[in-house]
């Protein structure tokens, strides 16, 4: 299926530009391979370490065990997701039914060990009622068919029922005001800039090298690693006019101490990427300078939510966010694996154990 072909099928759960996700199936990421199926289902094929997003408890237990630095190996599987790591949601097309779709899914690698459709949303916010009622239905066909169902990660969002930031932060408690009030008085020394995609300065290979770089280096700190976006990838998507994406650049001085890729879809300001100047990033605090910024500008453009993305939901709480659950599903070929997998799912729900001590 071409391009412009899938331009014109209408997907559930699909909040983004298209175009990021067309710039992932031309450039995925290091080592995975990208395909869009025969119903328009993008589809990516990597080897997925099953303890990537295990708790700390469970890692601990198995690193205990005799031999774990030779067995270990064998927990890495060739597995084939749908979805894709570019969107918040995985899109699928409402012109197949769901329990048509489960069966499509559950065969669309047969030379693959696993099979996950990963974030499929939970009553999301952010989305209409015919594409919650979807997903759900889709989960429900899956798990007839034997898949395992796995909560997954929160999704940190704000919703833009106020007038401005001072009534935002009127929100928090008076601790959290003040420790934030403190950090913001960073964003003096900076100067932020914001540009569209596709604006002349990315057609600079050497800036666009060096905002790779900073992308780099947030990778390179993160404790998981599993989707290493490539330069191929970043350079496609910020030569892209029509995307909707902004970057917002923060300079102190003539030096870049760091930026954010957000992409203004509908009624969302959807943050992407970040890229971050070590130690500067730090010692401005661009992490909640940034969080303000991009507020502003959502309430500047009469936008109804800033979606914050998936990491760090500990921080993203203190800031104020909201958050929505997903669930992932699990087709496991082999019978005795899938048993395994799924006695010791819980250990693989972490964000929806802190969201629910969160709720109590």
């Amino acid at each position: 299926m071409t391009d412009d072909e899938r331009a014109v099928i209408h997907y559930a759960n699909h909040m983004e530009s298209r175009h990021l996700i067309d710039a992932f199936l031309h450039h995925p990421p290091q080592g995975f391979t990208a395909r869009i199926s025969a119903h328009g289902v993008p589809l990516f094929s990597a080897p997925f370490d099953l303890l990537t997003t295990a708790d700390e408890a469970l890692r601990k237990k198995l690193r205990s065990w005799p031999g774990f630095r030779w067995w270990s190996r064998f927990l890495t599987i060739d597995t084939c997701f749908a979805g894709t790591t570019v969107s918040e949601y995985a899109p699928f097309p409402t012109h197949v039914r769901p329990d048509e779709m489960s069966h499509l899914l559950r065969k669309c690698a047969p030379e693959k060990k696993l099979v996950i459709v990963k974030d499929l949303p939970q009553n999301s916010p952010l989305l209409s009622a015919g594409d919650n009622n979807y997903s759900q239905a889709l989960y429900n066909a899956c798990i007839r068919q034997g898949f395992i169902g796995v909560e997954g990660q929160a999704l940190a969002y704000v919703p833009l029922n106020f007038d401005d930031t001072d009534e935002y932060l009127s929100r928090l408690s008076r601790s959290r005001r003040r420790d934030i009030r403190r950090k913001l008085r960073s964003r003096d020394a900076l100067r932020v800039e914001i540009l569209t995609t596709g604006d002349a300065r990315f057609s600079d290979e050497a800036w666009r090298k060096e905002l790779y770089r900073l992308y780099l280096a947030v990778y390179a700190q993160s404790e998981i690693h599993f989707d290493l976006l490539t330069a191929d990838f970043f350079s496609t998507l910020l030569t892209d006019a029509g995307s909707g994406g902004r970057m917002f650049l923060y300079w102190h001085g003539e030096t870049l101490v760091g930026y954010n890729l957000c992409y203004q879809q509908h009624d969302k300001l959807i943050d992407k990427y970040i890229g971050l100047n070590y130690p500067l990033a730090l010692e401005h605090h661009l992490y909640f300078v940034s969080w303000f910024v991009n507020l502003e500008y959502a309430l500047e453009n009469g936008l109804r939510f800033y979606v914050a993305g998936w990491t760090d939901p500990e921080v993203k709480a203190s800031l104020g966010a909201s958050f929505t659950l997903t669930r992932h599903l699990v087709w496991v070929r082999n019978p005795l694996l899938r048993r395994i997998l799924n006695r010791f799912r819980h250990h693989f729900e972490s964000d929806a154990h802190w969201h629910q001590e969160q709720t109590l």
